[in-house]
């Protein structure tokens, strides 16, 4: 079973003090409701509510593409959408569905562009309960999410740490670093420079295209690890025939144009077309902004009154959100006396592992959901005496 809607959550005040009087929620939902089998699944940056196939609507939805973790949740998946029920909403200030910047405002019947209030993570928190609320959920099971994603499960277990049974934080950290709060600087700043922002209100005339291209390009670059890179494309020529068709310099046709820039180019070309500059605005600056200890006295306070338990997956390669973070974040889980286990999982395909490589994320949190930390994880062998406990993996790491 699967119901993909909207509901309008009416008039929402959200943390900055303003307020809207109609905020319109997208989701999903796959499988059925039980009473106590409810998944809630948070996305990352760009993502949707899209997060698994759907049989009766093809796999495109909402303009993405496909299903986000199409090969991690539905039926027989790691997250089994035969025994729960997953629910996955699209949050304020994006634009597959909830109200955000490229929504018309009621009190103009113009799109609100950068009028739009200032959106939080808090606020998808707050959103995301106020929807379970409308479709009957109380307690869920657990919550799970990925990257700023991640980020949104650490805001439920500090906002809401009641109504949570266990969570997995994947691939994500109680804040961003200097480094990466610097390059989503510079993306921002590609897309205000862009002649066509208008002060975000472009609606109805040329949109700021290039410089949400180029905001997109340093996001990817940002989610590959040098490993990857190099892997995937080294130094190596795409060839003349198929050079980008505007040359960024006139003496550009001199030098080969890299496999490296098509990849760049390509993907930024395939995303101005689905997203909304304005939302990349507002959807990095609230990942910026989140602080897992703001207002409490550091991440283990903030984390002390959930007495479920906690999954942390990190990636070796992942230089976004990096192993030592998530160690950081289970540190401070158990001075809250958080039951909490960090699995550490072996990959060079950087921030994006948690996406592209769905057979080391699916079974850790199959586990957790079927038996909590203290279910085990099957290796590649077929030999189930050849299994790891969840937590550490690699305890070198952590070693003096």
């Amino acid at each position: 079973m699967t119901t993909q809607g909207t509901v309008d959550l009416g008039e929402f005040q959200f943390l900055s003090g303003e307020t809207i009087s109609s905020l319109e929620v997208a989701y999903e939902t796959y499988g059925e409701f039980t009473g106590d089998n409810a998944v809630l699944i948070c996305h990352a940056l760009t993502g949707s509510s899209h997060v698994a196939r759907r049989p009766d609507a093809g796999d495109e939805t909402a303009g993405q593409a496909r299903a986000w973790w199409g090969d991690v949740v539905g039926p027989g998946k790691a997250i089994d959408t035969t025994e729960y029920y997953v629910v996955c909403a699209n949050v304020p200030g994006s634009c597959y569905g909830t109200t955000g910047p490229s929504s018309e405002n009621p009190e103009t019947g113009e799109p609100y562009g950068t009028d739009f209030p200032p959106v939080t993570v808090g606020d998808w928190t707050r959103a995301q309960r106020k929807l379970l609320d409308e479709l009957g959920v109380g307690r869920l099971h657990a919550v799970i999410g990925g990257s700023v994603g991640g980020m949104n499960v650490l805001d439920w277990l500090r906002r809401y740490p009641d109504d949570i049974g266990c969570a997995g934080v994947v691939a994500a950290a109680g804040r961003l670093d200097a480094q990466v709060l610097a390059l989503d600087t510079v993306a921002r700043r590609a897309i205000t420079s862009d002649p066509n922002w208008n002060g975000g209100h472009y609606y109805g005339g040329p949109e700021p295209a290039d410089g949400l291209a180029r905001a997109r390009q340093i996001g990817h670059i940002m989610y590959l690890s040098k490993a990857s890179m190099s892997r995937k494309f080294g130094r190596r020529s795409a060839g003349r025939e198929t050079v980008h068709e505007t040359s960024p310099d006139p003496a550009a046709a001199f030098f080969p144009y890299r496999e490296v820039e098509s990849y760049l180019d390509y993907q930024a070309d395939k995303f101005v077309d689905r997203f909304d500059a304005n939302s990349y605005l507002y959807m990095t600056r609230a990942m910026d902004d989140f602080d897992l200890s703001a207002g409490y006295e550091g991440d283990a306070d903030a984390l002390a009154a959930f007495e479920g338990e906690l999954l942390l997956l990190s990636f070796t390669g992942d230089w976004h959100f990096t192993v030592e973070q998530s160690e950081a974040l289970a540190e401070a889980a158990r001075e809250a006396d958080v039951n909490v286990a960090h699995h550490v999982v072996e990959s060079d395909h950087g921030h994006d592992a948690f996406l592209v490589e769905p057979e080391k994320v699916g079974p850790p949190l199959s586990a957790l959901l079927e038996d909590g930390l203290k279910g085990r994880l099957i290796t590649d062998t077929d030999d189930e005496d050849d299994s790891d406990s969840f937590a550490p993996v690699h305890t070198s790491l952590f070693s003096d």
